[in-house]
């Protein structure tokens, strides 16, 4: 088993406890009002982005990318269900350049840190233009619970699948890796599209469920998060009683 995966388990597995405590102190939190609605977003939307850009583009690219989706997702789309308004030029940019560096970290790991940089930052600035343009996840909110699937949510969708191919090729210009960066920039279009796609159809479900989840349900969650948590951090250490080999 290679260290770094094993180390990313763990991680993993510790986040999930720190989760499940916070669902179980829901009361403390603050109940209704608090900031579990936020976090029940951002763990939804983490997860959702984390498998699918883990899956296509590896797990390294999945955790970051997961992680700054999670951050942003979570506050974007509780600031809309809340009605306060169109954010500032500073928030779109902010909420950008954390995404940005989701991406940067993924894509470094795979083809160097000056492709990373470049794709990162090249990230954060069609994110912007593009939040500035109108283009941002918040306008697919619509009433009702169920899945949808919207004219708007398509074009945004190859909007990203275009823009982050140009950014591989780009990169890959800059770190002097042009047909790598080629490739992987049409992968990661296609991967950050779909998975666009996919979860943006899902969000007037997953808004509707997370203001309307009852406090017994969250402690439930809680219960189950930290228990998963405690099994997968748990890796390590069977890991070593079972005297697997780690590279």
């Amino acid at each position: 088993m290679d260290k770094h995966v094993l180390a990313l388990v763990s991680i993993a597995g510790n986040s999930l406890e720190v989760l499940g405590v916070l669902y179980l102190a829901y009361d403390i939190l603050g109940g209704e009002h608090g900031p579990l609605r936020t976090l029940t977003r951002a763990v939804t939307y983490g997860a959702i982005f984390g498998i699918g850009y883990g899956v296509t583009l590896g797990l390294v690219f999945g955790v970051a990318g997961g992680l700054t989706h999670a951050i942003t997702l979570g506050l974007e789309y509780s600031r809309a269900a809340k009605r306060m308004g169109r954010p500032s030029v500073w928030h779109d940019l902010m909420h950008s350049a954390i995404r940005g560096m989701g991406f940067a970290v993924g894509a470094g790991y795979l083809f160097g840190i000056e492709f990373g940089i470049a794709y990162g930052v090249l990230s954060t600035v069609g994110q912007a233009v593009a939040y500035r343009l109108g283009i941002r996840p918040d306008t697919v909110i619509a009433e009702g619970s169920k899945p949808r699937l919207t004219r708007k949510l398509i074009l945004a969708a190859i909007n990203r699948t275009i823009g982050y191919g140009i950014a591989g090729y780009i990169s890959g210009a800059i770190a002097h890796q042009r047909v790598s960066g080629l490739g992987f920039g049409i992968r990661a279009g296609l991967a950050i599209g779909c998975v666009t796609v996919i979860a943006g159809s899902m969000t007037p479900f997953i808004q509707w469920k997370a203001e309307a989840l009852p406090a017994r349900r969250l402690g439930s969650v809680g219960i189950v998060m930290a228990l998963t948590g405690y099994l997968v951090s748990s890796t390590q250490y069977w890991v070593m009683l079972l005297d697997i080999p780690v590279h």
